[in-house]
């Protein structure tokens, strides 16, 4: 019986590594890789960038049909410096695709991303312009999306890291929920939440009810609710409003109006914050603010001030104290555009200057 008993063994062992066998080939027969691949590659140098594999995607079955990723690379055409690189990556599939269906994506996970906001800077910069009269179309995520041990540079600066992020479909008329965490290059926490209802309504691309919570540790949150809509170009429009606090310093209401650029104005975002000690009411042009923010850090024109100034924007600002994260602001006023006194009229109209502080 020993004997006989080996030799069903055997040829048991040998059947089950033949239909394993059978069935990784099926398997890869019916999702062939290089055409999710070639479809990737495509959507990419559509959009001006070249994505690379380090080797073939290999398919798997358990516990759902997918395909694995290894060195993902994705490069703007003709640059150096990658905007995305990623250790590893799985495409899940729906099972009418292991069956031979049409290519589809059911979900999309990355692990181990680095994100070059320099090159994705340098990207953006190349893209043609939105035509003026374009109306604004929706961005489809046709799958749900799940980054994990994320890093988010500026050349070898290091701005976040732990990076955790979790998205669910983008389509109109549909709740889209976003969930990020992270950590500052200090080690500082900080969790985001965001849902809303995207909408084409018209020209016009709309956020509905929107929910919005920030948190850094348990020091500081905020929640912030309200609507947005966007035709295009700097012509939208938001309110938002909700609370501020702070472990330390109490809570704040918080509003944030966007008004639409005209012929007279820019984009405008208006911030009143009213809590203890501390107060504020601003006006600031986000478009200027952003290129503002860009000057810190690249080198400086040396016919240029040294420092790029206070920010552009107008209004008062009265912080008796404030801490957010490791930044601790103790008796600051400032007084900028408008509000500045008759007698620091000249400061004020200096390009840049953006006011006066005391």
């Amino acid at each position: 019986m020993a004997p006989r008993l080996r030799r069903l063994l055997l040829a048991a062992s040998a059947l089950a590594l033949a239909v394993l066998l059978a069935v990784a080939i099926s398997v890869y027969l019916l999702l062939r890789p290089d055409r999710f691949t070639a479809m990737l590659q495509e959507q990419a140098r559509q959009a001006g960038l070249v994505l690379n594999l380090d080797s073939p995607a290999s398919p798997s079955v358990l516990p759902r049909p997918a395909l694995e990723l290894h060195g993902i690379t994705l490069v703007a055409e003709g640059a150096d410096s990658p905007i995305l690189f990623a250790t590893s990556g799985r495409l899940v599939l729906p099972w009418s695709t292991l069956l031979g269906g049409p290519a589809a994506i059911k979900q999309m996970e990355v692990d181990g991303p680095r994100v070059d906001l320099g090159a994705l800077q340098g990207w953006l910069a190349t893209q043609p312009p939105q035509p003026a009269n374009a109306p604004p179309a929706l961005p489809r995520i046709d799958t749900g999306i799940r980054i994990e041990h994320g890093s988010v540079v500026h050349g070898d600066e290091l701005l976040f890291d732990n990076v955790t992020l979790t998205a669910g479909t983008l389509t109109p008329d549909r709740r889209f929920p976003l969930d990020m965490s992270a950590t500052t290059a200090s080690g500082a926490p900080l969790q985001m939440r965001l849902t809303a209802t995207p909408r084409i309504h018209g020209n016009a691309l709309q956020l509905d009810d929107i929910q919005l919570h920030l948190s850094q540790g348990s020091g500081s949150t905020l929640a912030l609710h309200g609507d947005a809509r966007w035709r295009g170009g700097a012509n939208a429009d938001a309110q938002l409003g909700g609370r501020l606090d702070q472990a330390d310093a109490g809570s704040y209401d918080v509003a944030l109006t966007l008004t639409p650029a005209d012929q007279t104005d820019p984009l405008l975002l208006h911030l009143k914050l009213d809590g203890p000690d501390n107060h504020a009411d601003m006006s600031l042009p986000p478009l200027a603010l952003a290129h503002w923010w860009s000057t810190f850090g690249t080198p400086s024109d040396p016919q240029a001030a040294v420092q790029p100034g206070l920010p552009p924007g107008s209004g008062t600002l009265h912080l008796s104290k404030l801490q957010i994260g490791s930044l601790g602001i103790t008796g600051l006023d400032v007084q900028a555009g408008d509000a500045v006194p008759a007698a620091a009229s000249s400061a004020a109209d200096k390009p840049g200057s953006g006011g006066a502080a005391k």
